[in-house]
């Protein structure tokens, strides 16, 4: 009865303060739609935050795919903790896969950008006065 009520007041308590710190946001930075501009940041914690999103949302696929992997074998002994722990790995390898298609997608366009187009001549001035 006394762990009931704990638990209650605590959800109380927690919805209750997260509550009203939800109004207390507004955006600063003046954009209306809420759109967070990453473009003063270098490309690693942009390429971090874009493996973070992958791993995070693949992960309830990743542990719908994997339960149903493990339901098959039947293995009934710490099942729980060996899907997530596989589900987990999986979502970080799918991150890591994705990392390395973008980057090989931003160098190949890299590369395109610093090729010079054939038959464009190729001028070097130099100053009139050394």
């Amino acid at each position: 009865m006394i762990r009931k009520f704990l638990c209650l007041f605590l959800l109380f308590l927690l919805y209750f303060s997260s509550a009203g710190s939800l109004s207390a946001q507004t955006t600063t930075q003046g954009t209306a739609t809420g759109h967070f501009d990453m473009t003063g940041f270098p490309q690693w914690t942009k390429d971090l935050r874009r493996a973070e999103i992958v791993a995070f949302g693949s992960f309830p696929f990743m542990y719908l795919f994997t339960s149903a992997g493990v339901g098959l074998v039947g293995q009934a002994q710490n099942q729980t903790s060996r899907t997530i722990a596989i589900a987990a790995g999986g979502s970080v390898l799918l991150a890591i896969v994705d990392f390395g298609i973008e980057r090989g997608k931003r160098s190949a366009r890299e590369r395109e950008a610093r090729r010079i187009p054939e038959g464009e001549p190729i001028i070097i001035r130099t100053p009139a006065n050394p």
